[in-house]
């Protein structure tokens, strides 16, 4: 039951769960009102029975709250880590970049334009369609693999030089980096969590109902219904980092497009071609001479 659950929770839209999840709990909070009037037993006269109803109403709603909370906390965690983990990547490529200016020419431009044409796909990858993400994928692996071809072909020419192997080691980290996003977007919030949660708000619906909360008001137990299913769909939504409308920025990526775009390698070569900048002009002084 979780998997198939789990498979609909994957596909359905938002605005398809917020409305089975609404649907569900008027009809368990009906069930809960007809049920209360099936076994209902004489109130005392100074309302004993309404406070112990009172109670279980109060536990059970604080109890969703706890659950509710703790579900949100998980989600906005995996939240969390996926908008860090695109500010470290831009600056693992940032640096990369940086480093690679200290090549062989031939490598130095082969390398530099590998890393402005991945950061690119980087991004598009980031905000594309769900349909047009395997290709992106596939197009971001072979980049990686291009990259790190190029970095072997100019092993040769720096492999006696002291900042070598901080150059290998912002290329792996880049790459990690790289792995590592790509597990942050599959870390969800369990199914089961999601399940056990979906099923205690319905059952809360049903307690409602059977304490005589639809009898009270029923316009604030709608009210309150629809205050619970927007709380779980911004929760489901901030767990949804392809298809949710709540994702994580992109900006620092993009700011390192600008720099890069602004700082081709041929930007690094100013001091030191050789070229001294012409001297500036000295103007001239007219002296007076005395007696002229």
């Amino acid at each position: 039951m979780i998997d198939a659950f789990a498979k609909w929770l994957e596909a359905a839209p938002t605005w398809q769960i917020g409305l089975v999840l609404l649907a569900a709990m008027f009809v368990a909070s009906l069930f809960g009102e007809w049920l209360s009037g099936r076994t209902a037993k004489a109130k005392t006269k100074d309302g004993e029975d309404g406070g112990k109803e009172g109670y279980i109403v109060s536990a059970t709603l604080g109890l969703l709250a706890l659950l509710m909370g703790f579900t949100f906390s998980l989600a906005v965690d995996r939240f969390e880590a996926r908008r860090l983990l695109v500010l470290e990547e831009s600056n693992a490529i940032g640096t990369t970049y940086l480093r690679t200016q200290m090549l062989e020419p031939v490598d130095r431009a082969r390398i530099s334009k590998m890393l402005v044409d991945y950061t690119d796909n980087r991004i598009a990858l980031a905000k594309a369609p769900i349909d047009q993400v395997p290709s992106l994928l596939a197009r971001n692996d072979q980049m990686l693999t291009d990259l790190w071809t190029a970095t072997l072909a100019a092993w040769p020419s720096i492999k006696g030089l002291d900042f070598s192997s901080a150059y290998l080691d912002s290329m792996n980290n880049m790459i990690d980096l790289d792995a590592a996003r790509k597990a942050a977007r599959l870390a969800r919030v369990p199914s089961a969590v999601f399940f056990v949660l979906f099923v205690y708000v319905i059952t809360s619906a049903g307690v409602l109902g059977y304490a005589g909360a639809n009898k009270e008001g029923r316009g604030a137990t709608a009210f309150l219904f629809i205050l619970l299913t927007i709380s779980l769909l911004l929760t489901l939504d901030i767990d949804r980092p392809r298809s949710g409308r709540i994702t994580e920025s992109q900006a620092p990526m993009e700011r390192l497009k600008a720099t890069l775009a602004s700082q081709p390698p041929e930007v690094f070569d100013r001091l030191s071609t050789g070229k001294a900048p012409p001297p500036a002009a000295v103007p001239k002084l007219e002296t007076a001479i005395p007696g002229r």
